[in-house]
């Protein structure tokens, strides 16, 4: 399927595949190959025989060896008949955290080989087919998470601003997830933590924290990374408030960033980082992991407040100089008037003795 769909690519001229994927396909994609036709618009979601269900994604538990039957809706919301190119590919989750599936020109291994649907599908304008599709679990398929993408597309040809013919592909689909039952493993660990401290200059205010580090899923399940930054006695979740979810599939690798505000530099501050990941069920249900926890010292001298204090210590310094010097010069001036007394003294005594 996947090599039908690249030749087809290929065979137009001046090819470039462009590939947009939804997980849900809740707003209808559309694409046109002339600014003067109407625009092509549909949307793919999960179905029962009947039409669309609800479903956002499919998520199924299945034996090695065995198999399952389920449904998905092609609607097509344009004016035109339109014949949607369908195909199956392997799923990942990018590294903001959205999901996606192969391109056409990019072969799967794991379970987008395991979808079996039809190579196209004729849909009349504004209506909507229901497509069956099988699901084939090979005997040999490791037990966890296996994630996949069906889509329906459309070939277009566009020109370029050079003026050259461009191929492009518009797809739309949803995500196929199959847990392979067996042992279900899930772990995780945190690698690669790194930390840099942001002074701020004003010496009665604290800097920030930011904290770098990598999330593993060790495991053969997928996981949604959460947990909280420890930094000098303050803390920030992680994702951030407004963050999308960062969820992992089984080998998944994700690098993550947290600021943690309100840090006092202190020469050296611990920074920890605790990760809380949660196990997704296939009924939707988490089940909360055991924490896993890395720490690292951070470099953070305290130039603002090194520089008050030597302000300080000049100022005071200056004013007890001050003050001994006064005190050396009224000294001085004492001794110098007891030195004219002691000479008007003998004088007076000279003058005297004189006289006699």
């Amino acid at each position: 399927m996947t090599s039908r769909i690249g030749r087809a690519g290929r065979a137009i001229l001046g090819g470039v595949l462009a590939v947009a994927f939804t997980s849900a396909a809740a707003i209808p994609a559309s694409a046109a190959d002339d600014a003067d036709e109407p625009a092509i618009r549909w949307s793919v979601t999960p179905a029962d025989e009947s039409g669309p269900d609800g479903r956002t994604a499919v998520e199924h538990d299945i034996d090695p060896g065995e198999s399952v039957s389920d449904y998905f809706a092609v609607r097509n919301v344009s004016e035109a008949d339109v014949t949607f190119r369908l195909a199956a590919a392997d799923g990942f989750y990018t590294r903001t955290g959205r999901f996606d599936m192969l391109p056409a020109d990019q072969e799967s291994v794991d379970s987008g080989t395991w979808i079996s649907l039809p190579d196209e599908v004729a849909v009349p304008a504004g209506e909507t087919v229901v497509i069956p599709f099988e699901i084939d679990v090979p005997d040999t398929a490791e037990p966890g998470d296996h994630a996949a993408g069906i889509t329906a597309s459309i070939l277009s040809v566009q020109s370029g601003e050079d003026g050259a013919s461009v191929g492009v592909e518009s797809r739309v689909g949803f995500r196929v997830l199959t847990r392979v039952t067996g042992e279900i493993t899930p772990a995780a660990a945190v690698e690669s933590l790194a930390a840099t401290y942001a002074l701020s200059w004003n010496p009665f205010r604290p800097g920030e924290m930011t904290v770098t580090f990598e999330v593993v899923n060790e495991g053969n399940t997928r996981l949604i990374a959460e947990g909280v930054t420890l930094a000098g006695g303050q803390q920030a979740v992680f994702p951030a408030e407004g963050d999308i979810r960062q969820e992992l599939l089984p080998g998944d690798t994700r690098t993550m960033t947290a600021v943690v505000d309100g840090v006092w530099p202190f020469f050296l501050v611990p920074t920890k980082v605790v990760l809380s990941p949660v196990v997704v069920t296939m009924d939707g249900e988490t089940t909360a992991m055991t924490p896993v926890e890395a720490e690292v010292l951070v470099w953070a001298v305290p130039w603002p407040q090194l520089l008050l204090l030597a302000g300080i210590a000049l100022i005071i310094g200056a004013l007890v100089w001050g003050r001994r010097r006064s005190k050396a010069k009224l000294a001085t001036a004492l001794e110098q008037a007891r030195e004219e007394g002691r000479r008007a003294a003998a004088i007076s005594t000279d003058s005297e003795t004189d006289a006699s």
